[in-house]
């Protein structure tokens, strides 16, 4: 009865707005994005406009877009709402918002680069749980950028809330903060890979993925519609993405299967990821992990968690003329280049990164070494990623700004 009290209050203009998260926006295949939004209470005929720089600015003209929102309440008192853009095309621009009779969002602009133009990425990784320490990062990410700018993505490489079934987690951890330092997440699609902390791995309708079932593991556009995609049953997170003139395979270390070992042997040998400028892999647990708790490492078995990424995954990696493998976990960051095959002269390199230093409680003790990173620091921070044409430009920043870390891939 409360939340058809709310419904029709929220209707008929007795509460104002009431938006508990303003628009998440994720990439979601070539032309597509996947938008999420969340009400205090629930909302009656909830959609998302939107429509391309190509297209007239004016609804009488009939060429925005109106998509009916999907509703799913996750309880009484959050109220969630997603809808899917696109396909969008070669638009440079597309603008969207989130329109009710009686609630709605500011207008929203996603900026999209071409292969040939220079494409910021924004990584971060493991701020769950420091709410204090990401603020302060997200600080540092906002004087990068200056002010009223945005990167052109967010890559977040997992680990955005300590438990992913308390709301409050979701709320105080990772939208509240983006939201403080300017909401880029309304503008800056994520690329999002999953954390050992971010999901509920039951294949299961009622299971726990409240926000984080973006992908559905659908990867392409075809059965967004299925019900069971709907509900949210899925969590098949690996999927691939295009950045500039970089490619960018998304793996779910977490959860290995035949079906993702397949995919990825797919994607590396194809023509798209071959003959991209940048060939970029991403997983939140890293392959060579050397900082962790002593005891749930040796003890707990933790330092079993990667060792199919070490043992399957990384000699494909080196075998497909992988560029750069991006990870997280470990709080805190490193990074390594070394030839792919260390018995060829002629092997190219391959370079390895850790990001796990977005806010969450560092990793200080060393439990493994594998005599492959050139650079360790010890402390929270986030990585400005550029890709311009045929440059890739790599720098890690401590929160105060400070530069740790910095290399470039050039074609």
């Amino acid at each position: 009865m409360l939340s058809i009290l709310l419904g029709w209050m929220g209707d008929w203009g007795v509460i104002s707005r009431g938006f508990q998260k303003l628009p998440m926006v994720f990439e979601h295949d070539q032309e597509y994005y996947y938008v999420v939004w969340e009400m205090s209470f629930p909302v009656s005929e909830f959609s998302l406009e939107w429509w391309t720089d190509t297209m007239s600015s004016s609804k009488k003209g009939g060429t925005h877009n109106i998509i009916k929102a999907q509703y799913k309440m996750l309880d009484q008192s959050h109220h969630r709402y997603s809808a899917i853009i696109g396909p969008v095309g070669l638009a440079s621009k597309v603008h969207y918002k989130c329109t009710s009779k009686n609630a709605w969002t500011n207008e929203y602009t996603i900026s999209r680069r071409c292969e040939t133009e220079l494409t910021r990425v924004l990584v971060i990784s493991d701020n769950q749980n420091g709410p204090t320490e990401f603020r302060q990062v997200l600080t540092g990410i906002q004087n990068h950028y200056g002010k009223g700018g945005v990167p052109d993505a967010i890559l977040h490489v997992g680990d955005s809330v300590q438990y992913a079934d308390r709301f409050e987690d979701w709320q105080n951890q990772l939208f509240s903060p983006l939201e403080d330092a300017g909401g880029y997440q309304h503008r800056s699609p994520l690329v999002w890979v999953p954390g050992n902390h971010d999901h509920d791995k039951a294949r299961t309708p009622d299971n726990s993925n409240i926000y984080a079932d973006m992908y559905h593991g659908i990867l392409t556009t075809e059965g967004l519609d299925a019900p069971e995609v709907v509900n949210g049953t899925y969590h098949r997170f690996y999927h691939i993405a295009s950045l500039g003139s970089a490619r960018i395979i998304v793996l779910d270390a977490e959860c290995p299967s035949a079906e993702q070992s397949e995919f990825l042997e797919r994607e590396l040998q194809s023509e798209a990821f071959q003959s991209a400028q940048f060939r970029i892999v991403t997983m939140h647990i890293a392959p060579y992990i050397e900082f962790w708790d002593p005891y749930t490492w040796n003890e707990k078995g933790e330092k079993h968690w990667g060792e199919h990424v070490r043992l399957e995954y990384d000699p494909l990696f080196r075998r497909h003329n992988v560029d750069l493998v991006i990870s997280g976990h470990q709080h805190n960051y490193q990074r390594g280049t070394v030839q792919r095959d260390p018995q060829s002269a002629d092997s190219g390199s391959i370079t390895y990164t850790i990001v796990g230093g977005a806010g969450g409680g560092l990793d200080l003790v060393r439990v493994e070494n594998w005599h492959m990173y050139n650079v360790t620091y010890l402390d929270h921070h986030f990585v400005s990623l550029e890709v311009e044409n045929r440059e890739l430009r790599w720098t890690a920043k401590n929160r105060a700004g400070d530069v740790i870390d910095q290399f470039s891939i050039v074609r």
